[in-house]
């Protein structure tokens, strides 16, 4: 028996990633075992009749500050909840780990890759409203919650009578939040809602041009040791290419703009075929710069290059 452990956070939303992950490995490891064994012998080295995958949950920094709104705001390091994964990790204590792609710093510690980008989840932010009113309906001077520096600027160049309160926490937290204190409406993800079962929630979906995606948002990372060549090959079976050229170009988007949780920047990339789509949106002050781009996907880094820079002139 092979027995592989998956290191995640403890939030709702992170159990539910990494059980994704694990279904996805469980259903190729046992369609394998089924109809190819020759395959399960390439991989695992070994004839391997049983897979067992565990999930860890390990706390990280940003767990531990996640009461402490001001230290989180200040703090523009994007290792707040992947460092201590990595680092159990290294240790070889996990074989491998999920990752929402957005919290993923862009340099990956020495030792460890980000070897599979399984298939996007719905990329768009969506409004929950207490009164299931969407965003143009709203009475002016209503409270909207964001802990997001993009969201806030997309919201109030949407609707400049509203108002924007920070807001902190996961998802259940905000929900919670939009019930008991003096918000009307908040401002999420819809996949980490879906991902939750709390799709019926939603008031609204937002299109891109309307509030544009954080690079990476709706994406799942998952990292292993760079020297583990049986998890890599395996995890490369659950990788999705059309998500990982995505990646490729957000995150490269979002590198030239230094992009945090605190900059107004946005990203989001589509492949038709063999074309991919980028389009990118960057505050300068109150004034919202977007451009796009398309091209071969196979040249998703240079487009995306292409995109900053023509956003940088613009600045």
């Amino acid at each position: 028996m092979k027995k592989i452990i998956i290191g995640t956070r403890g939030s709702i939303l992170a159990l539910a990633q990494a059980e994704k992950i694990k279904e996805l490995l469980q259903k190729k490891f046992d369609f394998f075992l089924k109809n190819d064994t020759k395959k399960i012998e390439s991989i695992f080295k070994e004839n391997v009749k049983e897979l067992e995958i565990e999930i860890k949950v390990i706390v990280t920094k940003g767990d531990k500050n996640m009461q402490d709104f001001e230290k989180i705001k200040s703090n523009t390091q994007k290792d707040l909840f992947v460092k201590e994964i990595e680092k159990e990790m290294l240790e070889k204590k996990i074989d491998l780990a999920v990752h929402s792609l957005k919290d993923m710093p862009q340099k990956t510690p020495e030792g460890l890759i980000n070897i599979s980008f399984p298939a996007r989840e719905d990329s768009r932010d969506v409004l929950i409203s207490k009164t299931g009113k969407s965003l143009k309906n709203l009475p002016k001077g209503v409270v909207i919650g964001t802990g997001s520096a993009r969201r806030k600027k997309e919201i109030l160049n949407l609707r400049c009578d509203l108002s924007v309160k920070g807001i902190r926490g996961n998802i259940h937290t905000r929900l919670k939040k939009l019930e008991t204190e003096d918000y009307d409406a908040i401002v999420l993800a819809a996949a980490g809602l879906k991902r939750v079962g709390l799709e019926n929630k939603i008031t609204q979906y937002f299109s891109d041009d309307e509030i544009m995606p954080s690079p990476g948002q709706a994406i799942l990372c998952v990292e292993c040791r760079n020297d583990d060549e049986i998890i890599k090959n395996f995890l490369l079976e659950i990788n999705d290419c059309d998500t990982k050229l995505i990646c490729v170009a957000e995150r490269e988007f979002s590198k030239i703009f230094d992009g945090g949780c605190h900059t107004p920047i946005g990203c989001c990339a589509k492949i038709l075929d063999d074309k991919i789509t980028v389009k990118g949106m960057y505050y300068n002050g109150n004034q919202r710069i977007s451009c796009e781009i398309s091209g071969k996907k196979e040249d998703a880094k240079k487009l995306a290059q292409e995109l900053a820079q023509k956003i940088k002139k613009q600045i």
